[in-house]
């Protein structure tokens, strides 16, 4: 596959020409990606060592999810998608509640951020409506 401005393929690069990757989304996406995959490792490998911790994938997911949908907001909200920058904001800020609950034995917190989604997602639904 080549790029359309090089139907004859002289550039080398083919189809990386023709996929237009940009590193904001890239990097949201691996993040989230990354956070779902270490979710799915939970039932399949042991706690893993962080420095002096002994941390469980399910609990680096949460944190991976947390920077990752914080990130999104940042990215969309760059580019003027509102609401898709609100919903990631939103999203980020209640995995980064469940974590830190969690981490710190803080249940106030995690009712808190689970608060946060439900009013949040109904917020964006009604927005999105609109």
């Amino acid at each position: 596959m080549t790029a359309p401005d090089d139907p004859n393929g002289e550039s080398g690069l083919g189809l990386v020409d023709a996929v237009d990757v940009e590193a904001g989304p890239m990097a949201v996406g691996l993040l989230v990606g990354v956070g779902g995959l270490l979710f799915l490792l939970e039932p399949l490998v042991g706690p893993v060592r962080i420095g002096q911790a002994r941390v469980r994938p399910v609990a680096l997911s949460t944190v991976v999810l947390a920077g990752g949908f914080c990130l999104g907001a940042v990215v969309f909200l760059r580019r003027d998608r509102r609401l898709f920058g609100l919903a990631h904001g939103v999203f980020g800020l209640a995995w980064a509640g469940i974590a830190a609950g969690t981490a710190f034995g803080n249940g106030t917190l995690v009712i808190a951020a689970v608060l946060l989604v439900v009013a949040g997602a109904g917020a964006l639904i009604s927005r999105g409506r609109r």
